[in-house]
């Protein structure tokens, strides 16, 4: 009779402990990543054409609809770390994501009846007629969206800071064959994205502007529905990570509180004389104890123990615990160098979009392509990329390199990085492409969609391309990093490190809009580079000019930060 091998910490769906072969794997973790697929369709359209409904329906400036959104964005990514800590130490992984779903099925079903009854929302108006006077919202009525707005956001917080984690503990990264497995998955949540994305920039974008925003919502509300119903079918394959019954960014914040409150204390020559519980090899996991390293020795001073002092939390901590904040510590730098990445793509879904409107947008005949689905271009190039990147690539450079995943994580964050230097660079070009026909054809007081200048959107697809590259290294490389060098009971804060950097980028744009404007305010003739409605008398592509500088000033940094880097032994 074979031998049944069990999973240490995982469980399945009636609690009992997992087992290989039965449970978890690349057929339960295909669950995670179509619900992944799903759940994007219903929202990513929103991330590239909420500004075309802030502006064109609810009558909000250009760049206060860009902040709206970046706003939004940004706070479906911060609160991630909250949801993390909340389904590792309270309801689980999956159940957080059960619970996060209905939340922003709920968001979304709010966000129907608002785009579909008039008296939710102000009357028809063009808002890029200067003659025009249209109304603002209500003050009721702006409440609603933003209960509705930030129900979506926190519903987006969860989904990202569960699926990733979840999926990823259907592999064991002590095994071998399980571990290049992971690999895949991670990539496998890229192709899931564009899948989703492909759909929802297309079909969903085409519903926004031709069928009315209420169908838009109302379609992303069934989507998400079925996002719910194929996580639950995936239930008894599952391993399900055991909940762990105390927050890990407590006990962080205990040793850097320790350390501080101990910063007075001598450190002892022998770091075996450093506070550290007895290992029973019979009873104890191998990952409940990380050996001391001789690095930020500063954090040691939370493990100094004192005769005279009972134990407290507060000021003395295990070894394990302080390595443990290190780790978090040490991968900190590389986390910042990414924030200005998002920064990037936060133009490219809202003021590309903006551009967009001004220009040409016919395919073929009378057929015309929304200028929010733009960013098709580099989603369905990385739906062919993946798989070829995944399956031909990696093994390649695999037996170049030795390197499980083909290149280092460092590595692979590093080519997105300044690839994003390159996309704003272009988008730059681009744009001053653009403004020259607005201005030989002295249609610089053109109406946008009314008045498309005679220039093709398709310009545009340079930036979105080269952006799209950069995503399938940057931001991949960053989820795989942050999981695989985090110990056991960081997985799920630690790969909600990629979403606080996106969280910052986000918030990063709202403020240097405001400063760029406020800046330029009384140097230019529109009353900022990105003031007003007519986008043609704005300064875009200085703005992007600016932003690739700062990426290709950020690279440099990266570049300092990741030689340093070391990794974590896995040993």
């Amino acid at each position: 009779m074979e031998k049944l091998e069990l999973v240490d910490g995982k469980v399945n769906w009636k609690g009992e402990t997992a087992v290989k072969h039965k449970h978890g794997g690349l057929r339960a973790a295909l669950f995670v990543l179509l619900a992944f697929a799903f759940e994007n369709l219903a929202n990513l359209h929103l991330a590239v054409n909420l500004t075309t409904y802030f502006n064109g329906i609810l009558h909000f400036e250009v760049s206060d609809a860009a902040n709206a959104l970046t706003n939004f964005m940004g706070t479906g990514y911060i609160l991630s770390i909250i949801f993390a800590v909340f389904a590792d130490t309270y309801i689980g992984r999956f159940k957080s994501i059960l619970i996060s779903g209905s939340v922003e099925f709920l968001g979304l079903a709010l966000l129907t009846a608002q785009a579909h009854y008039s008296s939710l929302r102000p009357p028809p108006c063009n808002v890029f007629d200067p003659t025009s006077r249209c109304e603002k919202l209500e003050s009721s009525d702006t409440v609603f969206l933003y209960v509705a707005l930030y129900l979506v956001a926190a519903g987006m917080a969860g989904i990202k800071a569960s699926i990733p984690s979840h999926g990823a503990d259907q592999f064991d990264e002590k095994d071998p064959r399980e571990a290049k497995t992971m690999s895949s998955f991670f990539n496998g949540l890229l192709f899931a994205l564009c899948i989703g994305g492909a759909v929802s920039l297309t079909l969903y974008v085409w519903l926004d502007d031709h069928k009315g925003w209420d169908v838009g919502f109302g379609v992303s509300a069934i989507a998400m529905f079925l996002a719910l119903i194929v996580a639950v079918l995936g239930w008894p394959l599952y391993r399900i990570h055991v909940v762990q019954g105390s927050s890990v960014l407590l006990e962080l914040i205990q040793v850097f509180v320790a350390a501080i409150r101990n910063r007075n204390l001598k450190l002892p020559e022998n770091p075996l004389e450093l506070y550290e519980i007895d290992k029973d090899k019979e009873a104890a996991l191998e990952d409940d104890f990380l050996p001391h390293r001789d690095v930020y020795r500063f954090l040691d001073k939370a493990a100094i123990k004192t005769a005279s002092e009972k134990p407290n939390p507060w000021k003395l901590c295990r070894v394990t615990q302080v390595e443990n904040a290190k780790i978090l510590l040490g991968m900190t730098p590389v986390f910042a160098c990414t924030i200005i990445m998002t920064l990037c793509l936060a133009q490219l879904q809202t003021f590309s979009v903006q551009q967009g409107l001004t220009m040409d947008t016919t395919i073929v005949g009378s057929f015309h392509i929304p200028p929010a689905s733009l960013p098709i271009i580099p989603v369905v190039f990385l739906i062919f990329i993946i798989p070829f990147y995944d399956q031909i690539a990696v093994p390649l450079l695999r037996k170049v390199t030795g390197h499980v995943t083909g290149i280092s994580h460092l590595q692979r964050i590093g080519v997105g990085l300044i690839l994003s230097s390159i996309s704003m660079a272009t988008a730059s070009i681009m744009e001053v492409k653009r403004k020259s026909v607005a201005r030989d054809h002295n249609m610089l007081d053109a109406l946008p969609v009314l008045q498309p200048l005679p220039i093709s959107v398709f310009w545009l697809s340079f930036q979105y391309f080269i952006f799209g590259i950069a995503d399938m290294f940057t931001y991949v490389g960053l989820l795989e990093f942050f999981y695989s060098e985090a110990p056991q009971g960081l997985k799920t804060v630690s790969t909600c490190f990629l979403w606080t950097s996106m969280a910052l980028g986000y918030y990063l744009s709202t403020i240097l809009v405001q400063i760029v404007n406020r800046a330029t305010k009384h140097i230019t003739n529109s009353g900022g580079w990105l003031a007003g409605n007519n986008i043609n008398k704005n300064h875009l592509n200085l703005f992007y000019l600016l932003l690739a500088l700062l990426s290709l000033v950020n690279f440099c940094v990266y570049l300092f930060v990741s030689s340093r880097y070391k990794y974590r032994s896995k040993n």
